[in-house]
């Protein structure tokens, strides 16, 4: 004999699809910031916001070359016959700019550890691919 489901049934059936498809999403994201247990105090915080946001300010124009090259970069992939030679040359110009913004990031994530020396920065546990790591 078979069985079939009311309307209640389907609603419940799609709430719980809909809670195992989100579930997994809720922590799959990227780990930025303080490890665990990492408590600063309300001075450390404030040090490296602005640490932070002169970081950002040092760096905003290196990031935007670095958008507007992508966005060459993507033009010429885009075009009917790619330009090999073009597209390495404006590869070589993003690394460059990458090269320099990881330079400076580099002294101020050292600048961020005397501050808060306890700390730990960077991506969490998996980086960034979820809870156990990978898939």
């Amino acid at each position: 004999m078979q069985r079939r489901f009311n309307r209640a049934g389907y609603l419940l059936l799609v709430a719980i699809l809909t809670l195992m498809l989100a579930a997994p999403a809720a922590w799959a994201g990227p780990r930025m910031g303080m490890g665990p247990g990492a408590t600063l105090t309300p001075e450390q915080s404030q040090q490296l916001f602005d640490l932070r946001q002169q970081f950002l300010k040092e760096t905003e124009d290196l990031r935007q070359q670095l958008t507007v090259k992508r966005t060459e970069l993507n033009n010429l992939w885009a075009s009917a016959n790619p330009d090999e030679k073009a597209i390495r040359a404006k590869q070589q110009e993003i690394n460059v700019l990458r090269d320099k913004i990881q330079n400076i990031a580099i002294s101020y994530q050292a600048k961020a550890r005397k501050i808060a020396p306890n700390a730990s920065f960077g991506w969490g546990k998996g980086g960034g691919r979820g809870p156990w790591g990978s898939w």
